[in-house]
C-alpha cells in the first residue's frame, strides 16, 4: 500500500499509510509525539502522492484518534 510523508502547519511529521479504500491512517514520525490518527480518504483520490499537502493538512485536521484496542469481549 502507499505511503507517504509530510508536515503539518505546526512541523510536526506525519506517515500516511492507505488501510483500505475507506481508511488512510496518519502515523507520527520523527519526533512528533502526537496519537495515530484515522481519516476517510477523499471519493476522488485513491493515492495520497497525488494529493496536495493542503489536502493532507485538511484530511488530518478533520481526522479522528485512534482509539488503542479495549479488553475483548471473548476473554473470560
Amino acid at each position: 500500500m502507499a505511503q507517504r510523508r509530510f508536515a503539518d502547519r505546526d512541523g510536526r511529521r506525519w506517515e500516511v499509510r492507505v488501510r483500505s479504500r475507506t481508511e488512510w491512517e496518519f502515523e507520527p514520525v520523527e519526533g512528533n509525539t502526537e496519537a495515530p490518527r484515522k481519516a476517510q480518504p477523499p471519493g476522488y483520490e485513491q493515492d495520497p502522492f497525488e494529493m496536495s499537502m493542503e489536502e493532507l493538512q485538511g484530511m488530518l485536521d478533520a481526522s479522528r484518534t485512534r482509539r488503542p484496542p479495549g479488553p475483548s469481549p471473548f476473554k473470560d
